[in-house]
Protein backbone atom coordinates (compact mmCIF):
# COMPACT_ATOMS: atom_id res chain seq x y z
CA UNK A 1 0.00 0.00 0.00
CA UNK A 2 3.09 2.55 1.06
CA UNK A 3 4.99 1.75 -2.11
CA UNK A 4 1.54 2.62 -4.49
CA UNK A 5 1.11 5.63 -2.37
CA UNK A 6 4.19 7.17 -2.62
CA UNK A 7 4.69 6.73 -6.34
CA UNK A 8 1.03 8.37 -6.85
CA UNK A 9 1.74 11.84 -7.86
CA UNK A 10 -1.18 14.76 -6.57
CA UNK A 11 -3.42 16.10 -8.79
CA UNK A 12 -2.55 19.06 -11.28
CA UNK A 13 -4.45 20.47 -14.23
CA UNK A 14 -4.27 23.94 -16.06
CA UNK A 15 -6.33 26.78 -16.57
CA UNK A 16 -5.77 29.76 -18.97
CA UNK A 17 -1.86 28.70 -18.92
CA UNK A 18 -1.94 29.53 -14.94
CA UNK A 19 -0.87 26.37 -12.84
CA UNK A 20 -3.79 25.71 -10.32
CA UNK A 21 -2.45 22.28 -8.30
CA UNK A 22 -4.41 20.34 -5.52
CA UNK A 23 -1.81 21.36 -2.93
CA UNK A 24 -2.23 18.70 0.10
CA UNK A 25 -6.61 19.10 -0.45
CA UNK A 26 -5.81 23.11 -0.84
CA UNK A 27 -6.81 25.01 -4.12
CA UNK A 28 -4.94 27.78 -4.37
CA UNK A 29 -3.63 30.45 -6.90
CA UNK A 30 -2.88 34.10 -7.79
CA UNK A 31 -6.09 36.14 -7.38
CA UNK A 32 -6.71 39.81 -8.00
CA UNK A 33 -8.16 40.66 -4.81
CA UNK A 34 -4.53 39.30 -3.23
CA UNK A 35 -2.82 42.32 -0.90
CA UNK A 36 0.86 43.21 -2.09
CA UNK A 37 1.68 41.53 1.33
CA UNK A 38 -0.03 38.20 0.19
CA UNK A 39 1.60 38.30 -3.47
CA UNK A 40 4.93 39.28 -1.66
CA UNK A 41 4.59 35.55 0.22
CA UNK A 42 3.56 33.75 -2.81
CA UNK A 43 6.37 35.50 -4.54
CA UNK A 44 9.11 34.27 -1.85
CA UNK A 45 7.69 31.43 -1.04
CA UNK A 46 5.08 30.07 -3.37
CA UNK A 47 4.10 26.80 -0.98
CA UNK A 48 0.10 26.55 -0.64
CA UNK A 49 -2.01 25.76 1.81
CA UNK A 50 -1.16 23.79 5.77
CA UNK A 51 -0.56 20.57 4.14
CA UNK A 52 1.86 21.39 1.33
CA UNK A 53 3.92 23.57 3.65
CA UNK A 54 4.59 20.46 5.85
CA UNK A 55 4.81 18.29 3.27
CA UNK A 56 7.09 20.64 2.02
CA UNK A 57 9.28 20.88 5.52
CA UNK A 58 9.53 17.22 6.51
CA UNK A 59 11.32 16.60 2.53
CA UNK A 60 12.82 19.76 3.07
CA UNK A 61 14.14 19.19 6.56
CA UNK A 62 15.63 15.39 5.18
CA UNK A 63 17.65 17.53 2.70
CA UNK A 64 19.11 19.72 5.20
CA UNK A 65 20.83 17.46 7.51
CA UNK A 66 22.03 15.33 4.39
CA UNK A 67 23.76 18.11 3.39
CA UNK A 68 25.06 19.09 7.06
CA UNK A 69 26.87 15.54 7.20
CA UNK A 70 27.81 15.64 3.66
CA UNK A 71 29.60 19.07 4.09
CA UNK A 72 31.26 18.02 7.44
CA UNK A 73 32.67 14.79 6.11
CA UNK A 74 33.61 16.40 2.85
CA UNK A 75 35.82 19.08 4.38
CA UNK A 76 37.56 16.62 7.13
CA UNK A 77 38.52 14.38 4.13
CA UNK A 78 39.35 17.17 2.43
CA UNK A 79 41.64 18.20 5.14
CA UNK A 80 43.11 14.61 6.08
CA UNK A 81 43.91 14.13 2.44
CA UNK A 82 44.99 17.13 1.32
CA UNK A 83 47.59 18.12 4.46
CA UNK A 84 48.73 14.36 4.59
CA UNK A 85 49.49 13.59 0.89
CA UNK A 86 48.62 16.81 -1.08
CA UNK A 87 45.68 18.17 -3.16
CA UNK A 88 47.29 16.24 -6.15
CA UNK A 89 46.38 12.68 -4.34
CA UNK A 90 42.55 13.55 -5.02
CA UNK A 91 43.16 12.77 -8.79
CA UNK A 92 44.84 9.59 -7.74
CA UNK A 93 42.30 8.42 -5.56
CA UNK A 94 39.43 9.00 -7.51
CA UNK A 95 40.73 6.93 -9.79
CA UNK A 96 42.25 4.00 -8.05
CA UNK A 97 40.02 4.23 -4.88
CA UNK A 98 36.81 6.36 -5.49
CA UNK A 99 35.74 5.15 -9.17
CA UNK A 100 36.08 1.25 -8.53
CA UNK A 101 33.71 1.57 -5.53
CA UNK A 102 31.27 3.71 -6.99
CA UNK A 103 30.90 0.73 -9.80
CA UNK A 104 30.94 -2.18 -7.03
CA UNK A 105 28.44 0.07 -4.45
CA UNK A 106 25.95 0.97 -8.04
CA UNK A 107 26.08 -3.41 -8.53
CA UNK A 108 25.06 -3.59 -5.07
CA UNK A 109 22.35 -0.57 -5.22
CA UNK A 110 20.63 -2.57 -8.17
CA UNK A 111 20.23 -6.05 -6.25
CA UNK A 112 19.27 -4.55 -3.64
CA UNK A 113 16.65 -2.58 -5.65
CA UNK A 114 15.21 -5.76 -7.11
CA UNK A 115 15.08 -7.12 -3.08
CA UNK A 116 13.98 -4.49 -1.06
CA UNK A 117 11.03 -1.84 -0.67
CA UNK A 118 11.82 1.72 -1.21
CA UNK A 119 11.62 2.09 2.80
CA UNK A 120 13.98 -0.70 3.05
CA UNK A 121 16.45 0.12 0.72
CA UNK A 122 16.87 3.73 1.78
CA UNK A 123 17.78 2.89 5.91
CA UNK A 124 19.81 0.22 4.16
CA UNK A 125 21.80 2.25 1.64
CA UNK A 126 21.83 5.21 4.60
CA UNK A 127 22.70 3.72 7.86
CA UNK A 128 26.36 2.03 7.13
CA UNK A 129 28.31 5.33 6.13
CA UNK A 130 27.38 6.67 9.64
CA UNK A 131 28.25 3.52 10.74
CA UNK A 132 31.53 3.98 9.18
CA UNK A 133 31.90 7.34 10.33
CA UNK A 134 31.58 6.36 13.83
CA UNK A 135 33.96 3.57 13.54
CA UNK A 136 36.56 5.83 12.28
CA UNK A 137 36.93 8.09 14.67
CA UNK A 138 36.25 5.61 17.51
CA UNK A 139 39.09 2.98 16.21
CA UNK A 140 40.54 3.40 13.28
CA UNK A 141 42.41 7.04 13.06
CA UNK A 142 43.29 6.64 16.85
CA UNK A 143 45.13 3.25 15.77
CA UNK A 144 46.46 4.63 12.43
CA UNK A 145 50.01 5.25 14.03
CA UNK A 146 49.88 0.95 14.06
CA UNK A 147 47.65 0.67 11.19
CA UNK A 148 49.96 2.92 8.43
CA UNK A 149 53.29 1.94 7.06
CA UNK A 150 55.64 4.75 7.61
CA UNK A 151 56.15 6.75 4.35
CA UNK A 152 60.14 5.92 4.57
CA UNK A 153 59.48 2.50 4.16
CA UNK A 154 57.00 2.55 0.94
CA UNK A 155 58.89 4.79 -0.43
CA UNK A 156 61.90 1.85 -0.23
CA UNK A 157 59.16 0.08 -1.68
CA UNK A 158 58.73 2.20 -5.06
CA UNK A 159 62.19 2.29 -5.41
CA UNK A 160 63.41 5.39 -3.71
CA UNK A 161 60.31 7.69 -5.19
CA UNK A 162 61.24 10.90 -4.11
CA UNK A 163 58.67 13.25 -6.04
CA UNK A 164 55.62 13.22 -9.28
CA UNK A 165 53.84 10.89 -9.19
CA UNK A 166 55.16 8.14 -7.31
CA UNK A 167 55.50 10.09 -4.13
CA UNK A 168 52.15 11.10 -4.37
CA UNK A 169 51.18 7.01 -4.32
CA UNK A 170 53.13 6.40 -1.27
CA UNK A 171 52.01 9.47 0.63
CA UNK A 172 48.54 7.93 -0.26
CA UNK A 173 49.53 4.13 0.59
CA UNK A 174 51.39 5.25 3.92
CA UNK A 175 48.19 7.20 4.99
CA UNK A 176 45.88 4.50 3.82
CA UNK A 177 43.38 5.54 6.91
CA UNK A 178 42.64 8.77 5.45
CA UNK A 179 42.36 7.48 2.06
CA UNK A 180 39.81 5.22 2.92
CA UNK A 181 38.11 7.85 4.70
CA UNK A 182 37.76 10.08 1.37
CA UNK A 183 36.42 6.95 -0.50
CA UNK A 184 33.48 7.12 1.91
CA UNK A 185 32.93 10.36 2.11
CA UNK A 186 32.99 10.88 -1.50
CA UNK A 187 30.30 7.88 -2.39
CA UNK A 188 28.29 9.47 0.48
CA UNK A 189 28.03 12.78 -1.27
CA UNK A 190 26.98 11.43 -4.31
CA UNK A 191 24.75 8.49 -2.54
CA UNK A 192 23.10 11.13 -0.33
CA UNK A 193 21.89 13.91 -2.32
CA UNK A 194 21.42 11.70 -5.86
CA UNK A 195 19.97 8.94 -4.80
CA UNK A 196 18.82 9.01 -0.75
CA UNK A 197 17.09 12.37 -0.92
CA UNK A 198 16.38 12.98 -4.70
CA UNK A 199 14.93 9.60 -5.02
CA UNK A 200 12.41 9.64 -2.43
CA UNK A 201 11.61 13.54 -3.85
CA UNK A 202 10.91 12.77 -7.12
CA UNK A 203 8.32 9.83 -5.90
CA UNK A 204 5.93 12.43 -4.45
CA UNK A 205 6.46 15.87 -5.70
CA UNK A 206 5.28 15.95 -9.25
CA UNK A 207 5.90 18.37 -11.70
CA UNK A 208 3.87 21.62 -10.83
CA UNK A 209 4.69 21.58 -7.33
CA UNK A 210 8.89 20.53 -8.41
CA UNK A 211 9.01 24.38 -10.22
CA UNK A 212 7.99 25.26 -6.81
CA UNK A 213 9.22 23.27 -4.45
CA UNK A 214 12.79 22.41 -5.55
CA UNK A 215 14.55 25.73 -6.08
CA UNK A 216 13.18 26.49 -2.25
CA UNK A 217 14.44 22.62 -1.39
CA UNK A 218 17.77 24.42 -2.26
CA UNK A 219 17.22 27.15 -0.89
CA UNK A 220 16.58 25.17 2.61
CA UNK A 221 19.27 23.08 2.80
CA UNK A 222 21.89 26.14 1.82
CA UNK A 223 21.60 27.22 5.49
CA UNK A 224 23.64 23.72 6.36
CA UNK A 225 26.45 24.67 5.21
CA UNK A 226 26.33 28.05 6.91
CA UNK A 227 25.82 25.99 10.33
CA UNK A 228 28.31 22.84 9.56
CA UNK A 229 30.76 25.61 8.37
CA UNK A 230 30.24 27.86 11.75
CA UNK A 231 30.46 24.81 14.07
CA UNK A 232 33.83 23.77 12.21
CA UNK A 233 35.54 27.37 12.34
CA UNK A 234 34.10 27.99 16.01
CA UNK A 235 34.23 24.55 17.83
CA UNK A 236 36.14 21.85 16.00
CA UNK A 237 38.91 23.70 14.71
CA UNK A 238 39.42 25.25 18.07
CA UNK A 239 40.08 21.81 19.75
CA UNK A 240 43.86 21.38 20.75
CA UNK A 241 44.89 18.66 18.19
CA UNK A 242 42.94 16.82 14.97
CA UNK A 243 41.94 13.93 16.83
CA UNK A 244 39.99 15.74 19.55
CA UNK A 245 38.80 17.62 16.28
CA UNK A 246 37.47 14.63 14.95
CA UNK A 247 35.62 13.59 17.70
CA UNK A 248 33.79 16.78 17.35
CA UNK A 249 32.86 16.67 14.01
CA UNK A 250 32.07 12.75 14.41
CA UNK A 251 29.26 13.88 16.92
CA UNK A 252 27.42 16.35 14.65
CA UNK A 253 27.30 13.88 11.86
CA UNK A 254 26.42 10.93 13.88
CA UNK A 255 23.32 13.75 15.33
CA UNK A 256 22.89 14.68 11.30
CA UNK A 257 22.34 10.46 10.67
CA UNK A 258 19.73 10.34 13.00
CA UNK A 259 17.63 13.30 11.89
CA UNK A 260 17.89 12.40 8.08
CA UNK A 261 16.12 8.55 9.35
CA UNK A 262 13.69 10.08 11.35
CA UNK A 263 12.49 13.16 8.87
CA UNK A 264 12.30 10.67 6.47
CA UNK A 265 10.34 7.97 8.48
CA UNK A 266 7.57 11.02 9.04
CA UNK A 267 7.49 12.28 5.63
CA UNK A 268 6.75 8.96 4.34
CA UNK A 269 3.83 8.80 6.59
CA UNK A 270 2.56 11.72 5.95
CA UNK A 271 2.54 11.13 2.25
CA UNK A 272 0.84 7.96 3.23
CA UNK A 273 -1.40 9.16 5.48
CA UNK A 274 -2.63 12.42 3.65
CA UNK A 275 -2.85 10.78 -0.23
CA UNK A 276 -4.25 7.13 0.77
CA UNK A 277 -7.16 8.55 -1.55
CA UNK A 278 -5.39 8.99 -4.63
CA UNK A 279 -3.45 5.03 -3.75
CA UNK A 280 -6.99 3.76 -3.33
CA UNK A 281 -8.37 5.43 -6.48
CA UNK A 282 -5.28 4.09 -8.69
CA UNK A 283 -3.94 1.16 -6.68
CA UNK A 284 -4.88 -1.64 -9.42
CA UNK A 285 -3.81 0.57 -12.40
CA UNK A 286 -0.28 1.27 -10.80
CA UNK A 287 0.26 -2.32 -10.11
CA UNK A 288 -0.80 -2.88 -13.52
CA UNK A 289 1.89 -1.35 -14.70
CA UNK A 290 4.70 -1.58 -12.85
CA UNK A 291 7.86 -2.42 -14.69
CA UNK A 292 9.74 -5.53 -13.93
CA UNK A 293 13.49 -5.19 -12.42
CA UNK A 294 16.66 -5.22 -14.53
CA UNK A 295 20.21 -6.44 -13.70
CA UNK A 296 22.52 -3.93 -13.74
CA UNK A 297 24.21 -4.97 -17.81
CA UNK A 298 20.11 -4.25 -18.50
CA UNK A 299 20.08 -1.36 -16.35
CA UNK A 300 23.48 -0.50 -18.72
CA UNK A 301 22.33 -1.03 -21.63
CA UNK A 302 19.25 0.84 -21.28
CA UNK A 303 20.93 3.90 -20.20
CA UNK A 304 23.28 3.94 -23.74
CA UNK A 305 19.94 3.15 -25.96
CA UNK A 306 18.02 6.61 -24.33
CA UNK A 307 18.65 9.27 -25.68
CA UNK A 308 17.38 11.44 -23.07
CA UNK A 309 19.10 9.48 -20.04
CA UNK A 310 22.45 10.15 -22.10
CA UNK A 311 21.81 13.70 -22.28
CA UNK A 312 21.29 14.52 -18.76
CA UNK A 313 24.57 11.80 -18.13
CA UNK A 314 26.27 15.05 -20.63
CA UNK A 315 25.18 17.56 -17.85
CA UNK A 316 26.18 15.59 -15.46
CA UNK A 317 29.73 14.18 -16.63
CA UNK A 318 29.97 17.86 -17.46
CA UNK A 319 30.00 19.36 -14.22
CA UNK A 320 31.65 16.47 -12.93
CA UNK A 321 34.77 17.13 -15.08
CA UNK A 322 34.98 21.19 -15.39
CA UNK A 323 34.43 21.21 -11.38
CA UNK A 324 37.65 18.30 -10.95
CA UNK A 325 39.82 20.50 -13.22
CA UNK A 326 39.73 23.45 -11.10
CA UNK A 327 39.05 22.18 -8.10
CA UNK A 328 42.45 20.27 -7.22
CA UNK A 329 44.09 23.62 -8.93
CA UNK A 330 42.70 25.63 -5.95
CA UNK A 331 43.01 23.43 -3.11
CA UNK A 332 46.98 22.60 -3.83
CA UNK A 333 47.37 27.00 -3.37
CA UNK A 334 45.31 26.31 -0.20
CA UNK A 335 47.35 23.87 1.30
CA UNK A 336 50.15 26.34 0.13
CA UNK A 337 48.80 29.00 2.54
CA UNK A 338 47.55 26.91 5.18
CA UNK A 339 49.71 24.23 5.51
CA UNK A 340 48.46 23.27 9.44
CA UNK A 341 45.38 20.67 9.52
CA UNK A 342 43.62 22.84 11.90
CA UNK A 343 44.08 25.88 10.30
CA UNK A 344 43.04 24.11 6.61
CA UNK A 345 40.03 23.02 8.36
CA UNK A 346 39.11 26.83 9.71
CA UNK A 347 39.60 27.76 5.98
CA UNK A 348 37.23 25.39 4.55
CA UNK A 349 34.75 25.59 7.62
CA UNK A 350 34.56 29.64 6.48
CA UNK A 351 34.70 28.23 2.49
CA UNK A 352 31.51 26.25 3.57
CA UNK A 353 29.68 28.95 5.38
CA UNK A 354 30.00 30.95 1.84
CA UNK A 355 29.09 28.37 -0.24
CA UNK A 356 25.55 28.25 2.13
CA UNK A 357 25.12 31.55 2.06
CA UNK A 358 25.88 32.10 -1.30
CA UNK A 359 23.32 29.45 -2.30
CA UNK A 360 20.78 31.38 -0.06
CA UNK A 361 21.79 34.40 -1.72
CA UNK A 362 21.59 33.24 -5.46
CA UNK A 363 18.17 31.42 -4.58
CA UNK A 364 16.63 34.51 -3.03
CA UNK A 365 17.18 36.40 -6.37
CA UNK A 366 17.04 33.42 -8.81
CA UNK A 367 14.20 31.18 -7.52
CA UNK A 368 11.98 32.58 -9.93
CA UNK A 369 14.93 31.85 -12.98
CA UNK A 370 13.18 28.17 -13.90
CA UNK A 371 9.62 29.08 -13.52
CA UNK A 372 9.62 32.46 -15.02
CA UNK A 373 12.05 32.21 -17.51
CA UNK A 374 12.58 28.44 -18.25
CA UNK A 375 13.80 25.08 -17.69
CA UNK A 376 16.76 25.85 -20.15
CA UNK A 377 17.88 29.14 -19.12
CA UNK A 378 18.34 27.15 -15.41
CA UNK A 379 20.19 24.44 -17.33
CA UNK A 380 22.71 26.51 -19.05
CA UNK A 381 23.42 29.34 -16.30
CA UNK A 382 25.81 27.13 -14.59
CA UNK A 383 28.13 26.01 -17.37
CA UNK A 384 28.33 30.32 -18.39
CA UNK A 385 29.02 31.16 -14.87
CA UNK A 386 31.41 28.46 -14.43
CA UNK A 387 33.32 29.78 -17.97
CA UNK A 388 33.27 33.57 -16.76
CA UNK A 389 34.15 33.22 -12.91
CA UNK A 390 37.51 30.71 -14.16
CA UNK A 391 39.16 33.03 -16.61
CA UNK A 392 40.57 35.52 -13.51
CA UNK A 393 41.84 32.56 -11.80
CA UNK A 394 43.39 31.09 -14.54
CA UNK A 395 45.16 34.75 -15.24
CA UNK A 396 46.47 34.70 -11.87
CA UNK A 397 48.32 31.62 -12.37
CA UNK A 398 49.42 32.28 -15.66
CA UNK A 399 51.29 35.31 -14.39
CA UNK A 400 53.22 33.54 -11.38
CA UNK A 401 53.15 32.62 -7.61
CA UNK A 402 56.38 33.44 -6.85
CA UNK A 403 55.21 35.93 -3.86
CA UNK A 404 52.75 35.66 -0.36
CA UNK A 405 50.71 38.40 -2.36
CA UNK A 406 50.27 36.54 -5.25
CA UNK A 407 49.77 33.39 -3.75
CA UNK A 408 47.06 35.34 -1.69
CA UNK A 409 45.24 36.49 -4.91
CA UNK A 410 45.43 33.01 -6.42
CA UNK A 411 43.55 31.49 -3.62
CA UNK A 412 40.91 34.36 -3.59
CA UNK A 413 40.23 34.20 -7.15
CA UNK A 414 39.99 30.40 -7.03
CA UNK A 415 37.96 30.81 -3.47
CA UNK A 416 35.74 32.87 -5.44
CA UNK A 417 35.47 30.22 -8.67
CA UNK A 418 34.80 27.19 -6.64
CA UNK A 419 32.00 29.35 -4.35
CA UNK A 420 30.27 30.68 -7.52
CA UNK A 421 30.70 27.64 -9.22
CA UNK A 422 28.84 25.50 -6.51
CA UNK A 423 26.23 27.94 -5.38
CA UNK A 424 24.90 28.11 -9.22
CA UNK A 425 25.16 24.11 -9.04
CA UNK A 426 23.11 23.76 -6.08
CA UNK A 427 21.00 26.81 -6.95
CA UNK A 428 20.12 26.37 -10.21
CA UNK A 429 21.87 22.70 -11.47
CA UNK A 430 20.23 20.46 -9.11
CA UNK A 431 17.04 21.54 -9.37
CA UNK A 432 17.39 21.25 -13.14
CA UNK A 433 18.55 18.08 -13.37
CA UNK A 434 16.52 16.61 -11.03
CA UNK A 435 13.33 17.96 -12.81
CA UNK A 436 14.10 16.05 -15.75
CA UNK A 437 13.57 13.01 -14.34
CA UNK A 438 9.95 13.41 -13.58
CA UNK A 439 8.50 12.79 -16.86
CA UNK A 440 10.27 9.92 -17.20
CA UNK A 441 8.53 6.09 -15.99
CA UNK A 442 9.52 4.18 -12.67
CA UNK A 443 12.27 2.20 -14.37
CA UNK A 444 14.18 4.90 -16.14
CA UNK A 445 14.27 6.81 -12.65
CA UNK A 446 15.40 4.75 -10.75
CA UNK A 447 17.85 2.64 -12.68
CA UNK A 448 18.83 5.32 -14.67
CA UNK A 449 18.99 7.93 -12.51
CA UNK A 450 20.99 5.58 -10.70
CA UNK A 451 23.38 4.60 -12.49
CA UNK A 452 23.80 8.66 -14.16
CA UNK A 453 24.34 10.08 -10.26
CA UNK A 454 26.51 7.57 -8.70
CA UNK A 455 28.61 6.02 -11.51
CA UNK A 456 27.88 9.10 -13.99
CA UNK A 457 28.86 11.70 -12.05
CA UNK A 458 32.06 9.10 -10.30
CA UNK A 459 33.18 8.58 -14.36
CA UNK A 460 32.98 12.88 -14.73
CA UNK A 461 35.19 13.19 -11.84
CA UNK A 462 37.47 10.46 -12.36
CA UNK A 463 37.87 10.84 -15.80
CA UNK A 464 38.90 14.33 -15.05
CA UNK A 465 40.93 13.18 -12.33
CA UNK A 466 42.65 10.15 -14.88
CA UNK A 467 43.71 13.65 -16.85
CA UNK A 468 45.24 15.33 -14.11
CA UNK A 469 47.27 12.24 -12.77
CA UNK A 470 48.37 11.95 -16.15
CA UNK A 471 49.72 16.01 -16.25
CA UNK A 472 51.25 14.95 -12.59
CA UNK A 473 53.51 12.36 -14.76
CA UNK A 474 54.48 14.56 -17.02
CA UNK A 475 54.76 18.32 -15.15
CA UNK A 476 55.57 17.33 -11.84
CA UNK A 477 52.59 18.96 -10.25
CA UNK A 478 49.09 20.11 -11.04
CA UNK A 479 50.23 24.31 -11.21
CA UNK A 480 52.65 23.42 -14.06
CA UNK A 481 49.39 21.64 -16.06
CA UNK A 482 47.65 25.01 -15.63
CA UNK A 483 47.62 26.24 -19.51
CA UNK A 484 46.04 22.35 -20.52
CA UNK A 485 43.78 22.19 -17.57
CA UNK A 486 42.20 25.78 -19.32
CA UNK A 487 41.65 24.56 -22.55
CA UNK A 488 40.26 21.58 -21.16
CA UNK A 489 37.96 23.03 -19.03
CA UNK A 490 36.48 24.99 -21.60
CA UNK A 491 36.17 22.48 -24.12
CA UNK A 492 33.71 20.57 -21.23
CA UNK A 493 31.74 23.16 -20.41
CA UNK A 494 30.68 24.19 -24.10
CA UNK A 495 29.75 20.06 -24.75
CA UNK A 496 27.55 21.06 -21.55
CA UNK A 497 26.33 23.81 -22.77
CA UNK A 498 25.14 22.03 -26.02
CA UNK A 499 23.90 19.15 -24.28
CA UNK A 500 21.55 21.05 -22.11
CA UNK A 501 19.89 22.65 -25.02
CA UNK A 502 19.30 19.69 -26.94
CA UNK A 503 17.89 17.85 -23.58
CA UNK A 504 15.63 21.49 -22.98
CA UNK A 505 13.90 20.43 -26.29
CA UNK A 506 13.52 17.14 -24.64
CA UNK A 507 11.89 17.54 -21.49
CA UNK A 508 9.45 20.21 -22.69
CA UNK A 509 8.15 17.31 -25.04
CA UNK A 510 8.18 14.60 -22.23
CA UNK A 511 6.49 16.75 -19.88
CA UNK A 512 3.40 17.24 -22.59
CA UNK A 513 3.15 13.90 -23.63
CA UNK A 514 3.05 12.97 -19.59
CA UNK A 515 0.44 15.61 -19.26
CA UNK A 516 -1.59 14.04 -22.36
CA UNK A 517 -0.77 10.68 -20.91
CA UNK A 518 -2.93 11.92 -17.36
CA UNK A 519 -5.42 13.73 -19.58
CA UNK A 520 -6.37 10.43 -20.94
CA UNK A 521 -6.04 8.38 -18.30
CA UNK A 522 -8.45 10.85 -15.93
CA UNK A 523 -11.54 10.61 -18.93
CA UNK A 524 -11.07 6.72 -19.10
Amino acid sequence: MKSNALSRKPKASAVDGKETAIRGGYSEGENESDGPLTKLRKTLFPIYGKMEVQKFLLIGSIKFFIILALTLTRDTKDTLVVTECGAEAIAFLKIYGVLPAATAFIALYSKMASMLGKEALFYTTCIPFFVFFLVFDKSIYPHRGSLQPSLESVQQFFGGATNGGMLILAKIISNWTSALFYIFSEIYSSVSVGLLFWQFANDVVNVNQAKRFYPLFAQMSGLAPVVAGQYVVRYTSKAPDFETSLHRLTNAVSFAGVMICMFYKLARDFVERTERSDDDDGMTATKKKEKPRMSMVESAKFLASSKYLRLIATLVLGYGLSINFTEIMWKSLVKKKYPNALEYQAFMGNFSSAVGLGTCIVIFFGVHVIRILGWRIGAIATPCIMALVALPFFACIFMGLDTPATLRLAVVFGTVQSLLSKTSKYALFDPTTQMAYIPLDEESKVKGKAAIDVLGSRVGKSGGSFIQQGLVFIFGDIISAAPVVAVMFYSVLFLWFTGANQLSGLFHAQTEMDKADKLEKKRN
